[in-house]
């Protein structure tokens, strides 16, 4: 199959051209006189989107524990050009977290349709109690080794990012073992001084979870987690780019200070993503609800829980409100992400020899069409 396009978006440029796909794979990048059989004229053609934060959708919460509601989840969200996803777990018992991994174990091994399930991202519960936001804190821990060993066996090594607070990690001992046996160590709901953040980085940590939420903030004398995502150029830092977790100006800020190859957009969407405002749902225990602006809230606490937002609206977000340059707001959400994950050699790009994850972007940035390994989705 021969799709092309006068804008595909092949090394930070949307040019004419053409791509061939084969086997799941793009078998080639041709010139843009190539027959094809979709000719998708002037439509922006993208790598696809990965969301390596998120907990759920339409119903479904990782945590749950379901493998049909799994399923809906992957196959749901192509019609936002996800491609692929880290399911994300919320702090829990232990016995509510090993069934989720081992759920999650069971259909990324399955037959299944839609986005690909690249992994867990493995969020709490070895927190900080301040800074802990919706996570249940009767579930918080102490960072073990013994016990996240446990945790990645269940989840057949899928684990490919932890979200801890290192300030409590006794002699950094998770942060070192986990970033040298194969997990990104992720800095978030952490109480942790700037230099408390520097000692985690050079344990291993190399990400910050959500910057600016569940963390401590910027001021010009002490600069916290927040200072060290917007100093240190070689750190990865996820950002929410629903508007809601971040202002317009604080995500242009935030684009403006990172190395446009360490900025990672992701959803932190909740299982409401795809119910209506006023939508209540329980998550990590606790009563959420869908507020008009799409945010989601705890009923008691009001603290904010996570968002609903979509991929390709952080993607228009970015570009239309926080005025982030497109190939910039866009890498963030392909092959940055990919990289984060260690996966960039076969992810993230439109490039010969990588997977055949691709978005068709209407100008307005709805998806027209999303391939998943070369399966059209919509």
């Amino acid at each position: 199959m021969i799709i092309k396009s006068t804008r595909v978006y092949i090394s930070g440029a949307l040019i004419k051209a053409a791509l061939q796909i084969e086997n799941g794979r793009i078998e080639a990048v041709l010139p843009y006189e190539t027959p094809a059989d979709e000719d998708y004229g002037d439509k922006r053609i993208v790598p696809g989107f990965i969301d390596v934060h998120c907990h759920g959708a339409y119903g479904f919460d990782t945590n749950y524990a379901e493998s049909e509601g799994l399923r809906k989840w992957a196959a749901g969200i192509p019609s936002e050009g996800v491609t692929g996803f880290l399911a994300t777990t919320v702090t829990e018992k232990k016995e509510v977290l090993t069934k989720a991994l081992l759920n999650v174990n069971e259909v990324y091994h399955s037959d299944y349709k839609g986005a690909r399930i690249l992994g867990v991202h493995f969020e709490g519960p070895y927190l900080d109690m301040k800074y802990k936001g919706a996570q249940p804190p009767e579930a918080i821990a102490v960072p073990d080794v013994e016990e996240f060993m446990q945790y990645q066996e269940a989840s057949g090594g899928l684990i490919r990012i932890i979200t801890l607070a290192p300030e409590h990690d006794p002699d950094f001992a998770l942060t070192r073992y986990a970033s040298t046996h194969g997990t990104v160590v992720s800095i978030g709901h952490s109480s942790a001084t700037y230099d408390q953040t520097l000692l985690a980085i050079a344990n291993g940590a190399s990400s910050l979870t959500h910057t600016y939420n569940a963390m401590t903030p910027l001021s010009h004398r002490e600069n916290g987690v927040v200072g060290a995502a917007l100093r240190l150029h070689s750190l990865y830092s996820e950002i929410i780019c629903d508007c809601n977790h971040s202002t317009p100006a604080a995500l242009h800020i935030f684009f403006e200070a990172k190395d446009a190859s360490k900025a990672v957009m992701i959803s932190d969407s909740l299982m409401c993503k795809g119910f209506e405002a006023g939508t209540r749902f329980m998550f990590g225990g606790h009563e959420i609800e869908i507020y008009p602006d799409g945010s989601a809230h705890l009923v008691q606490e009001k603290n904010l829980a996570g968002s609903t937002m979509k991929m390709n609206e952080g993607l228009r977000n970015l570009v239309e409100k926080a005025e982030v340059p497109f190939s910039k707001a866009l890498d963030a959400c392909t092959v940055n992400p990919a990289s984060l994950l260690r996966m960039d050699d076969h992810l993230g790009c439109l490039r010969a020899g990588y997977d055949a994850d691709i978005v068709v972007l209407n100008d307005d940035y709805s998806v027209m069409q999303t391939y998943c390994k070369g399966i059209p989705q919509l």
